[in-house]
Protein backbone atom coordinates (compact mmCIF):
# COMPACT_ATOMS: atom_id res chain seq x y z
CA UNK A 1 0.00 0.00 0.00
CA UNK A 2 2.83 2.64 1.26
CA UNK A 3 4.83 1.62 -2.28
CA UNK A 4 1.84 2.72 -4.42
CA UNK A 5 1.37 6.13 -2.44
CA UNK A 6 4.96 6.22 -3.20
CA UNK A 7 4.61 5.94 -6.90
CA UNK A 8 1.75 8.41 -7.40
CA UNK A 9 2.51 11.21 -9.74
CA UNK A 10 1.29 14.01 -7.61
CA UNK A 11 4.08 13.17 -4.57
CA UNK A 12 6.90 12.43 -7.02
CA UNK A 13 6.58 14.53 -10.21
CA UNK A 14 5.37 18.14 -12.08
CA UNK A 15 3.66 21.40 -10.97
CA UNK A 16 0.51 19.97 -8.83
CA UNK A 17 -2.01 22.16 -7.70
CA UNK A 18 -2.95 22.30 -4.11
CA UNK A 19 -6.57 22.27 -2.63
CA UNK A 20 -7.15 22.81 1.15
CA UNK A 21 -10.05 21.26 3.00
CA UNK A 22 -13.28 23.16 4.03
CA UNK A 23 -11.25 26.56 2.34
CA UNK A 24 -14.59 28.55 2.98
CA UNK A 25 -14.53 27.87 6.53
CA UNK A 26 -18.24 25.74 6.51
CA UNK A 27 -19.64 24.95 9.40
CA UNK A 28 -21.89 25.88 12.64
CA UNK A 29 -21.53 29.96 13.49
CA UNK A 30 -19.91 29.94 17.32
CA UNK A 31 -18.59 32.28 19.94
CA UNK A 32 -15.26 31.06 20.38
CA UNK A 33 -15.43 29.79 24.19
CA UNK A 34 -14.76 26.38 25.95
CA UNK A 35 -17.25 23.97 27.00
CA UNK A 36 -15.19 22.72 29.72
CA UNK A 37 -11.85 23.48 30.68
CA UNK A 38 -10.33 20.84 28.21
CA UNK A 39 -12.97 21.36 25.28
CA UNK A 40 -13.27 24.05 23.33
CA UNK A 41 -16.07 24.81 20.86
CA UNK A 42 -15.22 22.94 17.61
CA UNK A 43 -13.59 25.42 14.82
CA UNK A 44 -14.96 24.32 11.24
CA UNK A 45 -14.63 20.57 9.83
CA UNK A 46 -10.79 20.45 8.43
CA UNK A 47 -9.43 23.05 10.71
CA UNK A 48 -7.28 22.96 13.74
CA UNK A 49 -7.07 25.74 16.67
CA UNK A 50 -3.43 26.52 17.13
CA UNK A 51 -4.02 28.48 20.38
CA UNK A 52 -4.55 25.10 22.27
CA UNK A 53 -0.90 24.48 21.52
CA UNK A 54 0.48 28.36 22.15
CA UNK A 55 -1.90 29.93 24.06
CA UNK A 56 -4.25 27.03 25.80
CA UNK A 57 -5.37 29.30 28.34
CA UNK A 58 -7.00 31.68 25.56
CA UNK A 59 -10.24 31.31 23.81
CA UNK A 60 -10.26 29.54 20.29
CA UNK A 61 -11.46 31.68 16.95
CA UNK A 62 -14.76 32.79 16.42
CA UNK A 63 -17.16 31.51 13.46
CA UNK A 64 -19.67 33.84 11.81
CA UNK A 65 -21.58 35.07 11.03
CA UNK A 66 -23.95 35.69 13.92
CA UNK A 67 -23.86 39.29 15.61
CA UNK A 68 -20.89 37.82 17.70
CA UNK A 69 -19.14 41.10 19.29
CA UNK A 70 -21.56 43.21 17.50
CA UNK A 71 -19.92 42.10 13.83
CA UNK A 72 -22.61 42.02 11.03
CA UNK A 73 -20.34 41.38 7.94
CA UNK A 74 -21.94 38.50 5.85
CA UNK A 75 -20.13 35.93 4.19
CA UNK A 76 -17.66 36.38 1.26
CA UNK A 77 -18.26 32.72 0.16
CA UNK A 78 -20.80 30.42 1.51
CA UNK A 79 -22.62 30.28 5.14
CA UNK A 80 -19.68 30.79 7.38
CA UNK A 81 -16.67 32.29 7.48
CA UNK A 82 -13.76 32.46 10.50
CA UNK A 83 -12.78 35.52 12.43
CA UNK A 84 -9.22 35.40 14.07
CA UNK A 85 -8.20 38.00 16.75
CA UNK A 86 -4.52 39.44 18.11
CA UNK A 87 -4.28 40.72 21.87
CA UNK A 88 -2.52 42.97 23.57
CA UNK A 89 -1.68 40.36 25.80
CA UNK A 90 0.89 39.32 23.59
CA UNK A 91 -1.46 36.29 22.45
CA UNK A 92 -2.82 36.07 18.64
CA UNK A 93 -4.81 33.45 17.27
CA UNK A 94 -4.20 30.98 14.09
CA UNK A 95 -5.36 27.92 12.42
CA UNK A 96 -3.82 24.84 10.83
CA UNK A 97 -4.47 21.86 8.52
CA UNK A 98 -2.66 19.06 7.30
CA UNK A 99 -2.39 19.01 2.98
CA UNK A 100 -3.69 16.00 1.15
CA UNK A 101 -0.81 17.10 -1.19
CA UNK A 102 2.14 18.62 0.36
CA UNK A 103 3.45 21.91 -0.92
CA UNK A 104 7.08 21.31 -2.51
CA UNK A 105 10.64 22.54 -2.43
CA UNK A 106 11.57 25.19 -4.77
CA UNK A 107 7.77 25.33 -6.03
CA UNK A 108 6.41 28.54 -6.58
CA UNK A 109 2.18 28.63 -5.97
CA UNK A 110 0.00 31.52 -5.96
CA UNK A 111 -3.40 31.85 -4.21
CA UNK A 112 -6.01 34.54 -2.95
CA UNK A 113 -7.91 35.02 -0.14
CA UNK A 114 -10.69 37.09 0.91
CA UNK A 115 -9.97 39.05 3.96
CA UNK A 116 -12.31 41.75 5.38
CA UNK A 117 -12.18 44.20 8.82
CA UNK A 118 -15.40 44.36 11.07
CA UNK A 119 -16.06 48.42 12.38
CA UNK A 120 -17.13 46.25 15.38
CA UNK A 121 -15.38 43.32 17.26
CA UNK A 122 -16.06 44.19 20.94
CA UNK A 123 -14.98 41.74 23.62
CA UNK A 124 -13.07 42.27 27.19
CA UNK A 125 -9.44 43.56 26.74
CA UNK A 126 -6.60 41.67 28.06
CA UNK A 127 -5.10 44.55 29.87
CA UNK A 128 -5.99 42.74 33.55
CA UNK A 129 -9.62 44.90 33.73
CA UNK A 130 -12.67 43.75 32.89
CA UNK A 131 -13.18 46.73 30.45
CA UNK A 132 -15.09 45.74 27.01
CA UNK A 133 -12.88 47.12 24.26
CA UNK A 134 -13.91 47.20 20.39
CA UNK A 135 -10.84 44.86 18.24
CA UNK A 136 -11.21 47.08 15.51
CA UNK A 137 -7.33 47.84 14.57
CA UNK A 138 -6.09 46.31 11.46
CA UNK A 139 -3.83 43.18 11.95
CA UNK A 140 -2.47 41.40 9.18
CA UNK A 141 -2.25 38.26 7.56
CA UNK A 142 0.35 35.77 8.15
CA UNK A 143 0.57 32.19 6.02
CA UNK A 144 2.87 29.28 7.27
CA UNK A 145 4.34 26.50 6.11
CA UNK A 146 5.60 23.43 7.98
CA UNK A 147 5.90 19.98 9.02
CA UNK A 148 3.39 19.54 11.58
CA UNK A 149 0.38 21.34 12.67
CA UNK A 150 0.93 24.63 13.57
CA UNK A 151 4.05 24.46 13.01
CA UNK A 152 5.45 27.73 11.43
CA UNK A 153 8.82 26.55 9.74
CA UNK A 154 8.71 29.49 7.14
CA UNK A 155 6.62 32.29 6.68
CA UNK A 156 5.06 32.18 3.05
CA UNK A 157 3.65 35.17 2.83
CA UNK A 158 1.94 38.74 5.17
CA UNK A 159 -0.75 40.41 3.78
CA UNK A 160 -0.49 44.44 4.35
CA UNK A 161 -2.85 45.55 7.44
CA UNK A 162 -6.45 44.83 6.69
CA UNK A 163 -8.44 47.78 7.11
CA UNK A 164 -11.28 47.30 4.39
CA UNK A 165 -14.90 46.60 5.77
CA UNK A 166 -15.97 44.99 3.06
CA UNK A 167 -14.88 41.96 1.43
CA UNK A 168 -11.43 41.81 -1.06
CA UNK A 169 -9.90 39.43 -2.75
CA UNK A 170 -5.91 39.63 -1.53
CA UNK A 171 -4.04 37.47 -4.30
CA UNK A 172 -0.11 35.82 -2.94
CA UNK A 173 2.54 34.63 -4.72
CA UNK A 174 4.66 32.12 -2.52
CA UNK A 175 8.49 30.40 -3.00
CA UNK A 176 8.51 27.34 -0.79
CA UNK A 177 11.89 26.50 0.65
CA UNK A 178 11.26 22.74 1.68
CA UNK A 179 8.21 20.47 1.33
CA UNK A 180 5.54 21.61 4.27
CA UNK A 181 2.64 18.74 4.68
CA UNK A 182 1.11 21.43 6.59
CA UNK A 183 -0.60 24.82 6.31
CA UNK A 184 -0.98 27.60 9.13
CA UNK A 185 -3.21 30.88 8.48
CA UNK A 186 -2.24 33.64 11.34
CA UNK A 187 -3.46 37.11 12.73
CA UNK A 188 -0.86 38.87 13.14
CA UNK A 189 0.24 42.57 14.35
CA UNK A 190 1.03 45.26 11.62
CA UNK A 191 4.43 45.35 11.62
CA UNK A 192 6.83 46.53 12.34
CA UNK A 193 5.34 47.31 15.99
CA UNK A 194 7.11 46.86 19.38
CA UNK A 195 3.70 47.35 21.72
CA UNK A 196 0.95 44.72 21.54
CA UNK A 197 -2.81 46.20 20.60
CA UNK A 198 -6.21 44.36 20.23
CA UNK A 199 -7.60 44.38 16.65
CA UNK A 200 -8.87 41.58 14.12
CA UNK A 201 -8.93 40.22 10.66
CA UNK A 202 -11.95 38.12 9.06
CA UNK A 203 -11.25 35.28 6.56
CA UNK A 204 -12.78 33.34 3.91
CA UNK A 205 -13.17 31.63 0.23
CA UNK A 206 -9.14 30.52 0.20
CA UNK A 207 -8.51 29.17 -3.87
CA UNK A 208 -6.68 26.95 -4.77
CA UNK A 209 -3.18 26.80 -4.69
CA UNK A 210 -1.84 27.29 -8.48
CA UNK A 211 1.18 25.68 -9.04
CA UNK A 212 3.97 27.70 -11.91
CA UNK A 213 7.88 27.42 -12.82
CA UNK A 214 9.56 30.07 -10.03
CA UNK A 215 10.97 31.39 -13.06
CA UNK A 216 7.97 31.92 -15.37
CA UNK A 217 5.14 34.39 -14.57
CA UNK A 218 2.32 33.07 -12.40
CA UNK A 219 -1.50 32.40 -13.86
CA UNK A 220 -3.61 34.25 -11.17
CA UNK A 221 -4.90 31.77 -8.63
CA UNK A 222 -8.73 31.43 -9.39
CA UNK A 223 -10.83 33.74 -7.55
CA UNK A 224 -13.60 36.14 -6.99
CA UNK A 225 -12.78 38.97 -9.15
CA UNK A 226 -9.10 39.78 -7.28
CA UNK A 227 -8.04 42.77 -5.67
CA UNK A 228 -4.52 43.18 -5.21
CA UNK A 229 -3.98 45.86 -2.34
CA UNK A 230 -0.02 45.83 -2.88
CA UNK A 231 1.54 43.97 -5.97
CA UNK A 232 5.14 42.27 -5.30
CA UNK A 233 6.91 40.89 -7.66
CA UNK A 234 7.64 37.12 -7.55
CA UNK A 235 9.78 36.08 -4.45
CA UNK A 236 12.64 35.26 -6.95
CA UNK A 237 12.80 38.43 -8.93
CA UNK A 238 12.46 40.62 -5.44
CA UNK A 239 15.46 42.97 -5.00
CA UNK A 240 17.89 42.57 -1.89
CA UNK A 241 17.37 45.00 0.81
CA UNK A 242 19.59 47.68 1.12
CA UNK A 243 22.21 47.38 3.85
CA UNK A 244 22.09 51.08 6.00
CA UNK A 245 23.81 53.95 4.59
CA UNK A 246 26.93 55.31 5.87
CA UNK A 247 27.01 58.48 7.94
CA UNK A 248 26.99 61.24 5.35
CA UNK A 249 27.35 65.34 6.20
CA UNK A 250 24.51 67.42 5.15
CA UNK A 251 23.47 70.73 5.30
CA UNK A 252 23.07 71.32 9.09
CA UNK A 253 19.36 70.60 10.33
CA UNK A 254 17.57 73.37 11.24
CA UNK A 255 14.40 73.49 13.95
CA UNK A 256 12.70 75.74 15.89
CA UNK A 257 14.36 74.54 19.00
CA UNK A 258 18.04 74.78 17.92
CA UNK A 259 18.71 78.08 19.38
CA UNK A 260 20.03 78.32 22.72
CA UNK A 261 16.82 80.72 24.05
CA UNK A 262 14.90 77.55 22.93
CA UNK A 263 16.56 74.58 25.46
CA UNK A 264 15.25 74.01 28.77
CA UNK A 265 16.90 75.81 31.97
CA UNK A 266 17.70 72.50 33.55
CA UNK A 267 19.96 69.91 32.05
CA UNK A 268 18.00 67.18 30.94
CA UNK A 269 20.92 64.29 31.09
CA UNK A 270 22.91 65.20 34.66
CA UNK A 271 25.32 62.67 33.50
CA UNK A 272 26.71 64.86 30.90
CA UNK A 273 29.95 65.82 33.66
CA UNK A 274 33.09 65.90 32.32
CA UNK A 275 34.74 65.87 35.89
CA UNK A 276 32.78 62.49 36.64
CA UNK A 277 32.58 60.68 33.18
CA UNK A 278 34.49 57.76 33.19
CA UNK A 279 35.67 55.78 30.29
CA UNK A 280 32.70 53.20 29.66
CA UNK A 281 30.49 54.55 30.83
CA UNK A 282 27.31 54.24 29.52
CA UNK A 283 24.36 57.20 29.58
CA UNK A 284 20.73 56.90 28.59
CA UNK A 285 19.29 59.73 26.77
CA UNK A 286 15.97 60.63 28.60
CA UNK A 287 13.51 62.63 26.29
CA UNK A 288 14.87 61.00 23.19
CA UNK A 289 11.35 59.68 21.23
CA UNK A 290 10.47 58.45 17.80
CA UNK A 291 7.63 58.19 16.18
CA UNK A 292 5.76 54.33 16.47
CA UNK A 293 7.92 51.47 15.44
CA UNK A 294 10.28 54.08 13.16
CA UNK A 295 13.43 55.61 13.04
CA UNK A 296 11.79 59.39 12.41
CA UNK A 297 12.83 61.51 15.61
CA UNK A 298 9.73 63.58 17.07
CA UNK A 299 10.26 67.07 17.06
CA UNK A 300 10.70 67.61 21.03
CA UNK A 301 13.58 65.03 21.18
CA UNK A 302 15.94 68.03 20.00
CA UNK A 303 16.15 69.19 23.33
CA UNK A 304 18.03 66.39 24.53
CA UNK A 305 20.00 66.16 21.16
CA UNK A 306 21.17 69.27 21.59
CA UNK A 307 22.35 68.92 24.77
CA UNK A 308 24.40 66.07 24.02
CA UNK A 309 25.67 67.94 21.05
CA UNK A 310 26.49 71.32 23.24
CA UNK A 311 28.28 68.52 25.62
CA UNK A 312 30.38 66.70 22.60
CA UNK A 313 31.50 70.79 20.89
CA UNK A 314 33.02 71.74 24.16
CA UNK A 315 34.68 68.55 24.76
CA UNK A 316 36.12 68.02 21.29
CA UNK A 317 38.51 65.15 22.80
CA UNK A 318 35.90 62.78 23.91
CA UNK A 319 34.30 59.43 21.09
CA UNK A 320 31.45 57.59 21.86
CA UNK A 321 29.31 54.95 21.18
CA UNK A 322 25.45 55.30 20.36
CA UNK A 323 23.70 52.40 21.01
CA UNK A 324 20.16 51.44 20.16
CA UNK A 325 17.99 49.32 22.06
CA UNK A 326 14.32 47.70 21.68
CA UNK A 327 11.86 45.85 24.08
CA UNK A 328 11.43 42.13 23.81
CA UNK A 329 7.73 42.18 22.50
CA UNK A 330 6.89 37.88 21.96
CA UNK A 331 7.16 37.03 18.25
CA UNK A 332 8.98 39.85 17.10
CA UNK A 333 12.46 38.84 16.11
CA UNK A 334 16.04 39.25 16.16
CA UNK A 335 16.24 40.60 12.83
CA UNK A 336 13.71 43.12 13.19
CA UNK A 337 15.17 44.78 16.15
CA UNK A 338 18.65 44.55 15.49
CA UNK A 339 17.90 46.60 12.42
CA UNK A 340 15.00 49.12 13.83
CA UNK A 341 17.77 49.67 16.88
CA UNK A 342 20.62 50.48 14.43
CA UNK A 343 18.53 52.96 12.62
CA UNK A 344 17.83 54.57 15.57
CA UNK A 345 21.28 54.96 16.82
CA UNK A 346 22.13 55.93 12.92
CA UNK A 347 19.59 58.67 13.37
CA UNK A 348 20.99 60.58 16.59
CA UNK A 349 25.11 59.59 14.88
CA UNK A 350 23.41 61.64 11.43
CA UNK A 351 21.54 64.46 13.56
CA UNK A 352 25.32 64.92 15.68
CA UNK A 353 27.44 65.23 12.28
CA UNK A 354 25.09 67.57 10.15
CA UNK A 355 25.19 69.69 13.13
CA UNK A 356 28.82 69.86 12.75
CA UNK A 357 30.72 67.00 15.32
CA UNK A 358 33.55 65.03 13.43
CA UNK A 359 31.90 61.67 11.84
CA UNK A 360 35.07 59.93 13.39
CA UNK A 361 34.22 61.27 16.77
CA UNK A 362 30.90 58.76 16.78
CA UNK A 363 29.96 54.93 16.40
CA UNK A 364 26.59 53.22 16.32
CA UNK A 365 25.24 50.35 16.64
CA UNK A 366 21.54 48.15 17.20
CA UNK A 367 21.90 46.08 20.00
CA UNK A 368 17.97 45.15 19.10
CA UNK A 369 16.33 42.98 22.47
CA UNK A 370 19.50 41.55 23.85
CA UNK A 371 20.21 43.73 26.64
CA UNK A 372 16.97 44.61 28.35
CA UNK A 373 17.19 46.07 31.31
CA UNK A 374 13.98 44.95 32.87
CA UNK A 375 11.41 42.80 32.52
CA UNK A 376 9.34 42.98 28.98
CA UNK A 377 6.46 41.50 30.76
CA UNK A 378 5.01 44.79 31.75
CA UNK A 379 4.69 47.96 29.92
CA UNK A 380 7.15 49.61 32.59
CA UNK A 381 9.51 47.26 31.34
CA UNK A 382 9.16 47.26 27.65
CA UNK A 383 9.20 51.55 28.21
CA UNK A 384 12.92 51.43 30.10
CA UNK A 385 14.55 48.51 27.34
CA UNK A 386 12.98 50.79 24.73
CA UNK A 387 15.82 52.99 24.48
CA UNK A 388 19.11 54.61 23.29
CA UNK A 389 22.49 55.19 25.12
CA UNK A 390 26.01 56.94 24.65
CA UNK A 391 28.70 55.05 25.96
CA UNK A 392 31.86 56.80 26.62
CA UNK A 393 34.64 55.50 24.51
CA UNK A 394 37.99 57.72 25.37
CA UNK A 395 38.14 60.84 27.15
CA UNK A 396 41.28 62.96 25.43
Amino acid sequence: MFACISLLPFVSYGQVDIELKNPSFEGYPTQGTFISPNLPTPLPKGWYDCGRIYFPEETPPDVHPNNYWENTVMPSDGETYLGLVVRNNETWESVSQRLNTPLKKDQCYTFSIDLARSNNYWSRSKDGTDNVSNYSTPAVLRVWGGTGFCNTDQLLTESIPVTNSDWKSYTFEIEVNSNYRFITFEAFYKTPILEPYIGHILLDNISTFKAYNCNEEPILAAATTPTTPEKKAPPHKRAKKKEPKKIEKETPIVTEVDSKKSLPKKKIMEELDRKSMKKGQKITMKNLYFAADSDSIEINSYYVLDELFDFLKDNSDIRIEIGGHTNGVKGITHDYCDNLSNKRAQQVANYLVRKGIEETRLEYKGYGKRQPLASNKTKSGRKKNQRVEIKILSLG
